[in-house]
């Protein structure tokens, strides 16, 4: 029997697909990854029974990256980023082991079976909802995979790369060495988001440059009988000259009576909604909801996989004309919401959807099955309620109202009143905030009629600046130039904000900070075509051709490579540009942070830099150490370190509670070909001094495959031993008075054992006996004296799970080396390995 895999794009996807085409009847297993799942069942395809594997990826399988060297900023010119460094393909999430698990498509063909007489043997199912009626319908109508689309994904994730690489690194090593105040980790460029930083700070310019007018308004008020009266509008509106404003009023204010020069009554209707697209749905959640786009986004993929909307991301605003609408609708006829209006639509018969755009990928978004608020949670609920009821809005009627009006003359000058009334509530009845405002109904009149008048003022107004630019707006403006896909657009929206370029305001506005202001007019002051819409508007349309198959990949990615080259060159000449606008936000190295350190090269203080990315700045040598991220730096007993004579300083995860030193300078140049660039001391390989690994290593770590686990000699009383790769913490020996690791090791299983002075008053051993020397993976006293945590959580690890590697130590002064170790403890397993088996 023939083996049919089929691979989702999330093992939630798989699970569902797979329960439908087996319909139920399916055996699940995990797959070696740990992380997919595979589900078997037997059918038929092609005509031929076969067995069914359906399982899944999760997240991206590759990305691109530069080879080697190439990711090294220190040793390779940006420039030659864009053609000459070389780019590979590589894992994703190397920890998943996607590709071991399931090598896709061209990876798969090689151990594949070839079909017989040359048949296609990959297809791809296209749906956009998880229904049985979709996804059976996808299976009849399989079809290939789509290689110029494929093409086009390349050729973006390529041009980004290269383009935001370049410009990255050159502008990040200019301005993170000159000035110390910048409060980003991260200069970073992008070909999308960049534009869109643009918009917002144009905005922020329009702001700062306005300047308040004075304008004026006459106002009057009519009596329309004894307890009613109107106001009215002035017809010229607001005249910008107080003299002419007041000899407007002299004319009118003195008059008695409003005279009714003319009245209408019009039928009016206000549209229904267009069927939802993506950046729709992303404009409502920000402005109404207050969900920033991402956050809608991931919240609406969820609701996708888990059955309850249609696919997510679609620029398409049109219905197919054979599209099952009764079908979704009748899915909420008994919602407690809603069912009301539901079945008066379906009794009498469903409005045809406005024609709107179609793009050709998938339908509009559309409520799939009904749920609740208990079923969803609330945050996931408000966005299944706005697409449900957007989508019911669509089939309904126009909202249709009465619109009246008249207008009236004082003196010589002339004003109006309107007012609406509603006749048919139509979609506003699911949409309520849609609603046509109320309004006090008119007095019925007609030309010629008259009304005393009771006031004529004047009032005095001032022109205001737009306000800054909120999420809603800013996807508008996006779309409507081209930046980004429906995908791509909240990523952009949110790199802004995490690299400090842009602070979300209440009411979701954007605001720029002051990193963000200087970027974009540095750009405008060297190139404005790195920041202004036109140049990625035109990208893209090549890359949509590339889809079509009607532009080269080749030459779009070379000639569009060319161009950003050029002005990348350009950019570099001319930075002094930007430079020169910097200097006057931002303050320079040498002024900026605290005294905290000494140098090993003049042996003078060091500035402590707090701010993004927190470093270390020497004046009098001009050097800048860069320091771990995240965490709090201090003064490490004002011991040095035996190589170069710096002070050591000690990296603190503050609340998650891991600790180490480092010395500056071997952090930045690491002195031994098997330590890398961030090392601290609980990573150096020196032989003798008592701060590396090799004095105080304990043992292999019990979660991770290339960690040793390091005393803290920092941490007593309540002492810890730590992973140096990963984020497990073992605390130990609290009250102990001091903890040492021994030369000795563990005859069991070669890990350091520890000497342990404990407090006479808390001593866990027996008599008046205060010191013990034991393994911490193998000694019973020591085994109830450990508690392993995750750093980052700080929540005690399970004793019990799947996959957990046994207990077991190594020398201490040695790097790993993936060598087994040499036994495991006979009786019992040690504390720590509890933790994992």
């Amino acid at each position: 029997m023939k083996t049919v895999l089929m691979v989702a794009e999330k093992p939630s996807l798989a699970q569902s697909i797979a329960k439908i085409l087996s319909r139920g009847s399916m055996s699940s297993h995990k797959g070696l990854n740990g992380t997919c799942s595979v589900h078997e069942y037997t059918g038929t395809f092609a005509g031929q029974a076969v067995r069914f594997k359906m399982t899944s990826v999760c997240g991206h399988v590759m990305t691109l990256d530069f080879l080697g060297k190439y990711n090294k900023w220190d040793k390779v010119d940006p420039a030659e980023l864009f053609s000459q460094a070389p780019t590979e393909k590589k894992e994703a999430n190397p920890k998943l082991n996607m590709v071991k698990f399931l090598q896709v498509l061209d990876a798969v063909l090689p151990v594949m079976n070839q079909a017989h007489g040359g048949e296609k043997t990959v297809f791809r199912a296209r749906f956009s909802s998880i229904t049985d009626t979709d996804i059976c319908n996808a299976m009849a109508r399989l079809g290939e995979p789509d290689h110029n689309e494929a093409l086009s994904v390349d050729a973006r994730q390529e041009l980004d790369l290269r383009i935001g690489c370049a410009f990255t690194r050159f502008q990040t090593k200019y301005f993170q060495g000159k000035y110390g105040n910048l409060d980003s980790s991260l200069i970073s460029f992008g070909p999308c988001q960049t534009p869109t930083l643009g918009f917002c700070v144009e905005r922020h310019d329009k702001i700062q440059s306005f300047k308040p007018e004075t304008y004026w308004v006459l106002q009057a008020k009519v009596n329309t009988d004894k307890d009613r009266s109107l106001l009215l509008d002035w017809d010229r509106v607001r005249v910008f000259d107080r003299e002419i404003a007041q000899m407007f009023l002299n004319m009118t204010k003195l008059e008695k009576e409003a005279q009714v020069e003319a009245t209408s009554r019009k039928e009016k209707a206000k549209q229904r909604p267009l069927a939802l697209n993506t950046v729709e749905m992303l404009r409502v959640a920000s402005s109404s909801l207050g969900m920033g786009p991402q956050h809608a986004m991931q919240t609406a993929e969820r609701l996708y996989t888990q059955g309850y909307i249609s696919y997510p991301r679609t620029e398409t605003t049109h219905y197919p004309e054979n599209f099952d609408l009764k079908g979704p609708l009748r899915q909420q006829a008994n919602h407690p919401a809603w069912a009301d209006t539901v079945k008066r639509l379906l009794a009498e018969g469903i409005n045809r959807p406005r024609k709107g755009h179609d793009a050709g990928d998938h339908p509009p978004i559309t409520p799939m099955r009904s749920a609740t608020e208990a079923e969803l949670g609330s945050e996931a609920w408000r966005l299944y309620e706005y697409i449900t009821r957007h989508f019911i809005a669509t089939v309904s009627y126009d909202c249709k109202y009465l619109q009246s009006s008249i207008s009236f003359r004082i003196g010589p000058e002339h004003f109006c009143c309107t007012g609406k009334t509603v006749i048919s509530p139509g979609f506003t009845e699911i949409m309520p905030w849609q609603s046509v405002p109320l309004e006090e109904s008119l007095p019925t009149c007609q030309r010629g009629d008259t009304f005393a008048v009771s006031e004529v003022k004047m009032l005095e107004k001032q022109t205001s600046p737009p306000d800054y630019l909120t999420e809603a707006e800013l996807i508008t403006l996006m779309e409507k130039h081209g930046i980004g896909t429906d995908a791509s657009i909240p990523v952009h929206i949110n790199n802004i904000c995490q690299r400090n370029y842009v602070v979300v305001e209440s009411g979701r506005r954007l605001k720029p900070t002051n990193l963000g202001i200087v970027l974009v007019h540095g750009y405008y002051k060297i190139d404005a075509e790195l920041v202004l819409p036109t140049i990625r508007s035109a990208v893209e349309k090549q890359l949509n051709l590339i889809a079509q198959g009607k532009a080269d990949y080749r030459q779009v990615l070379g000639h569009t490579l060319d161009v950003f080259k050029r002005k990348f060159h350009y950019f570099v000449d001319s930075i002094a540009g930007m430079d020169e606008l910097m200097e006057v936000s931002f303050s320079p190295l040498a002024a900026t942070g605290k005294p905290l350190s000494r140098c090993g090269k003049c042996h003078r203080f060091m500035k402590y830099i707090q701010a993004k990315p927190s470093r270390l700045h020497c004046s009098h040598c001009d050097e800048t150490y860069t320091l771990p991220q995240n965490g709090t730096i201090k003064l490490y007993k004002e011991l040095r370190c035996p190589l170069d004579d710096f002070e050591l300083v000690l990296w603190s995860s503050g609340s998650r509670g891991k600790s180490y030193p480092l010395c500056p300078y071997c952090s930045n140049h690491p002195p031994f070909r098997d330590m890398k660039k961030g090392m601290g001391c609980n990573e150096c390989t020196h032989p003798t001094c008592q701060h590396s690994l090799s004095m105080l290593g304990i043992g292999q770590c019990v979660e991770c495959e290339s960690g040793v686990l390091v005393l803290d000699p920092t941490s007593g009383p309540k002492w810890k031993v730590a992973c140096n790769k990963c984020n497990v913490v073992a605390h130990c020996f609290e009250n102990a008075h001091r903890v040492r690791v021994s030369a000795d090791t563990c005859s069991a299983c070669e890990a350091a054992l520890l000497d342990v002075d404990f407090n006479k008053a808390k001593s866990p051993l027996p008599g008046d006996e205060t010191q013990h020397t034991g393994c911490v993976f193998c000694d019973p006293i020591f085994q109830e004296l450990v508690e392993l945590k995750h750093a980052a959580s700080c929540h005690p690890m399970h004793r019990g799970g799947p996959g957990r590697r046994q207990g077991r130590g190594r020398a201490r002064g040695r790097r790993p080396t993936g060598k087994p170790s040499a036994r495991r403890p006979k009786d019992k397993m040690s504390a720590l390995a509890a933790y994992f088996v």
